[in-house]
């Protein structure tokens, strides 16, 4: 008897998930424990395997296409059964096919005015491969590199392109097997989701029927663009002439400027670009001769000869440079932190002489070496189970207190700024936590973090002691409560039984959203963090 395969849940918080790809295909023999596809989930793209046996009958939705929790998405049973019924009488797509091509033969025969103009891919045999979704927050994919050119031979495996999310670089494959017909867009180009990137097809097809039919909406309002435009700038050339004496010589907009601001004529200069054209070297090298002894002669005998200062001629340029998809979700999220949770800091200086001591003895027998901000990490999970209410987020009806203690560890790298999370931080060593984050540094510089790597952070410290920042403030990564601010390690003089001797001071700053975390509790917090630091052998205990 048919059975149908539904979208599985993946994780606490997926709601949706996009088939990757399909191991399967419509006929194959399914036993239980079988690959059948990758779904990608909110998190990670994950194997699916079937708990079911039987044929494959139906596939229902394409690779790259995104389907609800609990939708049907295949069904397995005996080959030639009826399915439909399981399918709530929805037809699926290769049963609705043969019905939309017999309404298209009837539009025709109707008459010549029909869909006879439009042609598809698949009458031309070619595939078209659109920009698929990768996460679920992505909008659009910039092609970071294109892995062939027009004219190759491909196959279905093979990955076409590397595409840049929101949240990493991942691979296009082609799904398709023939001649790399057409490319969309050059690297460095962003596509929204679902936009046509490239064309596959048999070698030599005309693939300009395709392609005039995507542009012909953007040919027509081009074409309607100059008529709007045209009366204006016939109105616009007289009064240009009648306010300039100048306006009708051909020259550079920088040789006007320049000639502007000597006070230059520029039908007295000679232009040496093409038909006579006045650019800047020329206005730079024009010696106004004739009008000296005139300026000279209008001067009155009496008057104090005035200081004439060198012209210094600058040239304004700027370079701009597409915002990439970590760098547009970076802009949102915090955008969105900032304006929506109410921030508060909290500062507080710790003296360090006992953590330096204790870091220079533990470096001596670790298997990796610990820095500062491992101890750092360490101490604050420490303190979370202390104070649980700074170990929380809000949930706009509720607030929920985390029993478990996961630190994101924000990390800057060429693009922008990944946070990582060291999991259970609290319940590991010193040099687990320093091994760990030494490993998310690798794979952040490489691109090579995953979805799992940055999730469920429960608190986040970040650190900019390294780069001798004394002190500052963060925001909030959300939905944590709060976040701290970790400032470099300062030589200063310190009040010590009485006298002022030498100290090292290291300032941290407590960023915290007031909705769950009060001035009082954020406090007592940084109290417990500070004898923790100040004393680094109680986090050995």
């Amino acid at each position: 008897m048919a059975e149908v395969v539904r979208m599985p849940k993946m994780s606490d918080t997926m709601t949706e998930g996009v088939i990757a790809k399909w191991h399967k295909k419509v006929g194959d023999k399914v036993n239980s424990g079988d690959l059948v596809a990758e779904i990608e989930t909110d998190k990670a793209t994950m194997d699916f395997e079937s708990y079911q046996e039987g044929t494959l009958l139906y596939i229902g939705p394409k690779e790259g296409e995104a389907v609800a929790i609990d939708a049907v998405i295949a069904v397995l049973g005996e080959p030639g059964e009826d399915f439909q019924a399981l399918l709530s009488g929805d037809a699926p797509a290769a049963e609705k096919a043969p019905e939309k091509a017999e309404e298209k033969k009837a539009e025709e025969v109707s008459g010549p005015e029909s869909s006879a103009s439009t042609v598809t891919p698949e009458e031309l045999g070619c595939t078209v491969i659109t920009m698929p979704l990768l996460s679920d927050t992505m909008k659009e994919g910039v092609i970071a590199q294109w892995n062939f050119k027009v004219g190759d031979t491909i196959k279905s495996d093979d990955a076409i392109a590397d595409v840049e999310t929101d949240k990493a670089t991942m691979e296009v494959t082609a799904y398709a097997d023939g001649t790399l017909l057409y490319v969309g867009l050059e690297a460095g180009e962003a596509a929204k989701v679902n936009d046509i990137i490239a064309i596959v097809g048999p070698a030599g097809t005309d693939i300009t029927p395709l392609l005039n039919q995507k542009s012909a909406p953007a040919k027509a309002e081009s074409a309607e663009a100059p008529k709007a435009d045209s009366a204006p700038a016939a109105t616009a050339a007289p009064v240009a002439a009648a306010s300039n004496d100048d306006s009708r010589v051909k020259a550079s907009p920088l040789a006007r400027k320049i000639a502007k601001e000597k006070g230059i004529n520029l039908s007295d200069i000679k232009g040496s670009a093409d038909g006579g054209r006045i650019v800047k070297k020329d206005v730079e090298s024009f010696v106004p001769i004739a009008a000296k002894p005139a300026e000279t002669a209008a001067a009155p005998a009496t008057e104090t000869k005035a200081i004439t200062l060198p012209t210094y001629v600058g040239e304004e340029r700027y370079t701009e440079k597409p915002v990439n998809q970590m760098r547009k979700t970076i802009a949102r999220r915090l955008a969105e932190s900032l304006f929506t949770a109410p921030h508060f800091y909290l500062t507080v200086s710790i003296d360090m002489d006992n953590a330096m001591a204790a870091r220079a003895q533990i470096n001596e027998i670790a298997p990796v070496k610990v820095s500062f901000n491992d101890i750092v990490v360490k101490a604050v999970a420490v303190a979370l189970k202390k104070h649980p209410a700074v170990n929380s987020s809000w949930q706009g009806d509720k607030i929920r207190f985390n029993e478990h203690t996961n630190i994101g560890v924000a990390m800057a790298v060429e693009d922008g700024l990944l946070v990582p999370v060291v999991r259970f931080a609290d319940g590991k060593s010193l040099s687990h936590i320093s091994a760990e984050v030494k490993d998310f540094a690798q794979k952040a510089k490489a691109k090579k973090l995953q979805p799992a790597d940055w999730e469920g952070s429960t608190f986040t410290v970040s650190n900019l002691g390294m780069f001798g920042i004394d002190e500052f403030t963060s925001i909030i990564n959300s939905p944590d409560g709060a976040i701290l601010s970790v400032g470099a390690i300062q030589a200063v003089p310190v009040v010590k039984n009485g006298a002022v001797v030498p100290g090292n001071v290291m300032k941290v700053t407590l960023g915290c959203d007031h909705r769950v975390v009060d001035g009082a509790t954020g406090a007592a917090f940084l109290q417990t963090l500070k004898a923790l630091v100040e004393n680094p052998v109680r986090l050995l205990a």
